[in-house]
């Protein structure tokens, strides 16, 4: 896995990866003790709503931004990106009022939605070999595993000397870091965009969207979208409340909690390349739909039950199997991606999953946070479960069996090599 890291170009665009997730995962500790200050219980509230407009950022902003800049050299695109996005972390230790968070959030997370389509659609430029770009798959699932991860241990370590105010410090260090190794690297050259019709607006804010329309991979791709959205929503917006407002548990206990989810992300994307060799992509993200239903069901019996010290080591548990099952679906996505699209659409394909797949948040972070202050933690989970299901029956009738890829065979190569061309045959709008 680690002999993709011999290529400079992805060493360096990686390393900017790892530290910017570095710094957002000491945001994600930061930001839930600054609003568990600010609001008390309701903590999961104020977390849901400034997720939901982290959401509407990505879902309203990416595809509009995205064609805007389409044009534009990617160097200084990501680079402008990484400095706005340093500027707002920075703002955070200063805020005394929820809405301050919203406004924040807002505007950071416009930004992550500009810069982070952009560089993924670059790795398979940087990566032509389809092995490789799998293994660099694993990689970045590990990278954002240790949002999960390392930073919370991290953010435990700091916080027996620190206040949490001075986590969102390293927030602007990792996006400070990000813009530097971009600047040290020389990026690949992509295709131009066509000239006519395609060069409209509105083609090039559609065209990702059309193509995932025509695309029945695709199609159940979004449904997926929708399973990994609830156990997502569920952890990261309603962790804070279980650990200290239902268990009573020190701030260091949140961020053990959240580092049992990444653990379990983990442990999924260290093993994927070898997973996706025997299984293939088909098998492997359906076993995931299939399992994160079965964990959110333990975890809603879970927050039925009254508070206890048994309690404790079951939620970590199923945060870790949450986690897993996360990972299954995550990991393999952008080889369905990279498949379905040529480099000239690829900038697209991959801001409308960056789209459409947070478009899934809007529905399930409010339901963790808003529903779960209105009518508990037990009813909020029951409520994610349902919406989980939902994803897996999509997920499991929109994938045609017969169309199951298995890495490196030549089957799959000459399916990819044919929707690689009816996506270069796509009608123009």
């Amino acid at each position: 896995m680690l002999s993709v890291l011999r290529d400079a170009t992805y060493r360096r665009l990686f390393a900017a990866q790892v530290v910017a997730l570095l710094g957002t995962g000491l945001l994600t500790v930061a930001l839930g003790l600054l609003a568990f200050d600010l609001a008390g219980k309701d903590a999961g509230a104020v977390l849901g709503t400034a997720l939901t407009i982290k959401m509407f950022a990505y879902v309203g902003f990416a595809p509009v931004i995205n064609a805007v800049v389409a044009r534009l050299p990617k160097k200084p695109v990501l680079i402008g990106a990484d400095l706005i996005r340093a500027g707002m972390a920075l703002c955070l230790p200063f805020i005394t009022e929820t809405w301050q968070i919203y406004l924040v959030i807002f505007l950071l997370q416009s930004a992550s939605a500009t810069f982070t389509p952009a560089f993924q659609s670059l790795i398979p430029a940087v990566l032509k070999d389809e092995k490789d770009y799998t293994r660099a798959l694993s990689l970045s699932r590990l990278a954002y595993d240790m949002e999960a991860l390392v930073s919370p241990a991290i953010a435990a370590l700091l916080l027996t000397v620190l206040s949490y105010n001075n986590l969102f410090l390293g927030t602007v260090g990792g996006f400070l870091f990000s813009a530097l190794m971009v600047v040290l690297t020389v990026l690949p050259a992509t295709a131009p965009v066509q000239q006519g019709g395609a060069s409209s607006l509105w083609h090039r804010t559609t065209l990702g969207t059309r193509i995932f329309w025509r695309n029945r991979k695709l199609r159940s791709l979004l449904a997926l979208n929708l399973v990994v959205s609830a156990p997502t929503a569920l952890v990261l917006v309603n962790s804070v409340v279980v650990v200290r407002q239902v268990l009573h548990r020190p701030d260091t206990d949140l961020a053990l909690a959240l580092a049992c989810f990444g653990v379990g992300s983990m442990a999924v994307a260290l093993s994927a390349p070898r997973i996706l060799e025997r299984l293939g992509d088909r098998t492997m993200m359906l076993t995931g739909a299939a399992v994160i239903p079965l964990a959110l069901a333990g975890a809603a019996v879970l927050l039925f039950l009254p508070a206890g010290y048994s309690t404790w080591w079951w939620l970590l548990v199923l945060w870790f199997v949450l986690g897993a099952g996360n990972s299954t679906i995550l990991t393999p996505s952008a080889r369905l991606l990279r498949e379905a699209s040529t480099e000239e659409t690829r900038p697209y394909v991959f801001t409308a999953q960056f789209s459409l797949s947070h478009a899934c948040y809007i529905i399930s972070y409010p339901v963790a946070g808003i529903a779960g202050a209105a009518a508990g933690l037990g009813p909020a989970s029951l409520a994610l479960l349902i919406l989980a299901m939902i994803g897996t029956a999509g997920a499991f009738l929109s994938w045609p069996r017969h169309t199951q890829r298995t890495a490196g065979s030549t089957e799959s190569r000459e399916q990819g090599h044919g929707q690689r061309t009816t996506a270069r045959h796509q009608p123009r709008a």
